[in-house]
């Protein structure tokens, strides 16, 4: 039997149809192929939720709103339900769980951060509690749970039309009103970097759609639903959905998660990836944070082809919240409450924002930031504590998740800053290696990156104009009240978290270093390192500022970072020679009095002394004078010679001076007796 995924009709009516229809009415009108024999399907989806456990009994309303109207709509959860707010460092996932299972969601697929807590618990077990617990199924062709002893005996590695609660299959099949959906799920590869899969194996998400779509037609299915957390248009280098729309036949619509995408509208694909004609496939993505509830309404002609769609997101802040589902969250949010409403004793002097680009015009993940500052001071004076060596401190972007408001401090906005409870680590790390860091670091600006560094301990000068890899233009390392140019052999004592030490947002260096035994777990929590800091080391004032640790060139030339040299009085060479002699005054840096005012740091900066002033033979030689005084004097070869201060002319030009003028006396006395005696001659 011959399906659709397959086929190209590039010339049929159908084809010219679904083009045109594509690009005039975008939100709604696939037209009826005319046999009358049209199947319609309702979808909800929910994404990246990350642990907003209140607004969810909202949200079931929502649901059952639409199920009153279609009640035969799915329900899917694209992923991401861990991390985010206090409920998850809690209750490790079963607060949303009781809540979900009130949804009668059809099926989940993983998100990165559903691996958050792999390191730490070496597996994922609050993973397979969750699903344990859960009274829906999930889905994820391309994620081997083989390895981990979790969760291996929750899966099962087919393509099933018997699905079960609390197992895991590469896909499933729903039949609704005699027709069969093909689910299946794809989870990013970029959880390889972003989270701590552990043992968990990811693969490639085209190929393994691929295989998810074979398996389907051969099952005599013909409309495939993909269930992803690979993100809307995400990196390239890992694939989207875009992309995967693109790339791979048969799939029909698309929910998706991972990039926090707010489609208001659904977008369509009917090109693949040379531009020609396909069928058309549906993505739908529905933000963030519990905030809304994706509504698709799609249809299907007999061929298993979309023919119409119309998709909506709706706001569930702005609907009741279902009083059953209060009751289940009121057990869990009565201890969340009195946990997040604890004061920790230290009060923000003012609002420590968290800025991203979508509504400021810096970013915590592409701008040195206030909070950013206050965060790794935070783990520079912890982890020296333990380590007085440790000199540098840095934190990924993307791990800062919340604002501070101005006032008393709570337990709750700290943990809502760093919810990952990352173990704060050292690592052992090169000059060299730091500034393959900075590069990597900087290499997106002044985009966005979950990977760009706030930085304590040192500061750092770049230029994104330049080409990535090579923009790093100069960094120093604090020493004493100033700073001094980072030495690229020597090793370096580096805070980080741990799962940037190992290698997190596509760190290489710093999974090498990990790999090598460089790393070294300072049995700490991020968050509480951050809380203690905040009340024991700034006795509760806190009132961080921008001081220049991070700074974009933009493409303009670095300030000089020493006074020009001040021009130097010239001495006639009184051997005519034209060699010069720098002035004995500057075998050291002078002072320059302008700059009395310059700040004692920006001095540090500097070279160090003895390479402030080039050697004698980097000098001009050509035998003229470097100012129009004529030849300088040359510096004694002598260096045990005393060097007079200041423009006096050396001893020995002094007493060669004398020596002529007194030549020329007696020079003069012998001409005048010598005339005197000629008169008395002639006389």
């Amino acid at each position: 039997m011959m399906y659709k995924k397959r086929l190209r009709f590039s010339l049929s009516v159908a084809a010219i149809i679904t083009i045109l229809s594509s690009i005039v009415l975008p939100t709604s009108t696939y037209a009826d192929d005319g046999n009358g024999e049209n199947f319609s399907l309702t979808i909800m989806h929910m994404n990246d939720t990350h642990a907003h456990v209140e607004p969810l009994p909202n949200m079931i309303t929502a649901i059952k709103e639409v199920r009153a109207e279609n009640p035969d709509a799915l329900l899917f959860n694209a992923g991401d339900v861990f991390s985010g707010t206090l409920y998850f460092n809690q209750f490790k996932g079963q607060a949303d769980l009781a809540l979900m299972n009130m949804m009668d969601i059809d099926a989940m697929t993983f998100g990165n951060h559903e691996f958050d807590l792999g390191s730490s618990e070496n597996g994922h077990k609050s993973l397979s509690a969750f699903i344990a617990g859960a009274n829906f199924p999930f889905v994820s062709a391309n994620v081997d749970f083989s390895g981990d002893a979790y969760v291996g005996n929750k899966v099962s590695n087919t393509f099933t039309e018997e699905a079960q609660d609390s197992t895991v299959y590469d896909g499933m099949v729903k039949e609704i009103n005699g027709e069969k959906i093909g689910i299946f799920g794809l989870t990013t590869e970029e959880t390889l970097e972003t989270s701590s899969p552990v043992n968990a194996k990811i693969s490639n998400y085209a190929a393994e759609a691929e295989r998810a779509v074979s398996a389907f037609e051969e099952m005599g299915v013909d409309k495939i639903v993909a269930l992803t957390h690979i993100g809307y248009d995400s990196n390239p280098a890992v694939g989207n959905d875009l992309m995967l729309a693109e790339q791979v036949d048969g799939i029909d619509v698309i929910v998706g998660g991972h990039s926090h995408t707010k489609l208001e509208q659904p977008t369509v694909v009917n090109t693949d990836e040379n531009g020609e004609a396909k069928d058309p496939t549906i993505i739908v993505q529905a933000y963030q944070y519990a905030e809304n509830l994706g509504e698709l309404d799609v249809e299907f002609n007999d061929q298993g082809q979309v023919v119409g769609y119309e998709g909506r997101l709706i706001d569930v802040t702005e609907k009741q919240a279902d009083p059953d589902a209060v009751s289940v969250l009121a057990s869990y949010k009565n201890e969340v409450d009195q946990v997040s409403n604890e004061e920790i004793g230290a009060v923000a002097l003012k609002p420590l924002l968290n800025p991203r680009l979508s509504d400021s015009d810096v970013s915590v993940r592409a701008d040195e930031t206030e909070l950013g500052n206050l965060i790794t001071d935070a783990m520079l004076a912890k982890a020296q504590e333990k380590m007085p060596e440790v000199s540098i401190a840095m934190q990924n972007g993307g791990g800062i998740r919340a604002a501070i408001d101005q006032g008393p401090i709570t337990v709750g906005e700290v943990i809502a800053v760093l919810p990952f409870g990352n173990d704060p680590a050292v690592v052992q790390l090169s000059g060299d290696e730091i500034k393959q860091i900075l590069e990597y670091s900087v290499h997106l600006a002044p985009a966005e990156s979950g990977g760009f560094l706030q930085v304590s301990g040192m500061k750092f000068t770049y230029d994104s104009t330049k080409e990535a890899g090579s923009r790093v233009v100069s960094i120093q390392v604090k020493d004493g009240d100033g700073y001094a140019d980072i030495q690229p052999g020597q090793m370096y004592a580096v805070t980080t978290n741990n799962f940037t030490a190992k290698g997190g947002d596509g760190y290489d260096v710093f999974a090498q270093a990990y790999a090598d035994g460089r790393v070294q777990d300072l049995g700490e929590i991020d968050w509480e390192q951050f809380r203690d800091y905040m009340v024991e080391d700034l006795n509760g004032e806190v009132n961080p500022v921008i001081e220049g640790r991070i700074t974009d060139l933009e493409g303009k030339e670095p300030e000089p970072t020493e006074p020009p040299e001040e021009p130097k009085e010239e001495t006639p060479d009184p051997n005519g020679d034209g060699d010069k002699e720098e002035n004995p005054g500057d075998d050291k840096p002078q002072e320059n009095p302008k700059d009395d005012n310059k700040p004692k740091d920006e001095d540090k900066n500097n070279q160090d002394d003895k390479d402030s002033t080039p050697p004698p033979s980097s000098q001009n030689n050509n035998g003229n004078g470097s100012n129009s005084g004529g030849s300088i004097v040359k510096v004694s070869d002598d260096k045990t010679s005393p060097i007079s201060s200041g423009n006096k002319l050396p001893n020995t030009a002094t007493n060669m001076y004398t020596y002529m003028l007194a030549g020329v006396v007696l020079l003069a006395a012998g001409a005048g007796l010598f005339i005197i005696k000629r008169k008395k001659a002639k006389a």
